[in-house]
């Protein structure tokens, strides 16, 4: 009875997702470390943005790291191209099927940012916008962020 109680309490309840695998393949994937990092992903009315930034301003070896990868993610995602993503969740990641499909009706704008990068989305279609905030909400989550994933 009691092994019966305690494996119903294991499974009942909410579960934490164990994001160490998901940085450690991020890690990879992007050249850079997440210890190291802050990752940010905000929902806007026309898009949204993927920031990252180092954790220390002398830490330019991260900074440069971050930019090289988010220049690169810019040019894949305008491309229809979200191969990286996937490596990193290791996961069809919601959203980027619709977002390749409608490619040509997203931006993907590239700016260098104090420490670090970000990846402005923006777009006029509708499908394409509320695809970019699944794909951008499901970032908050598996990256485990605390961002809101409410539209500024």
């Amino acid at each position: 009875m009691t092994l019966v109680l305690f494996t119903l309490l294991l499974f009942a309840g909410p579960q934490d997702h164990d994001h160490s695998m998901v940085d450690k393949r991020g890690d990879k994937v992007m050249g850079f470390s997440h210890e190291k990092t802050t990752h940010h992903f905000l929902l806007y009315k026309d898009g949204g943005a993927i920031q990252v930034t180092a954790n220390s301003a002398d830490d330019t070896a991260s900074r440069d790291q971050i930019r090289q990868h988010l220049g690169h993610i810019a040019s894949m995602f305008a491309d229809g191209n979200f191969k990286a993503p996937m490596l990193v969740h290791a996961t069809n990641v919601p959203g980027t099927a619709t977002m390749a499909e409608l490619k040509g009706k997203l931006k993907y704008k590239f700016e260098e940012i104090e420490g670090g990068a970000r990846v402005r989305i923006s777009t006029a279609d509708a499908r394409a916008l509320a695809a970019t905030h699944e794909f951008l909400r499901f970032q908050i989550s598996d990256h485990g962020t605390k961002d809101t994933g409410k539209v500024e």
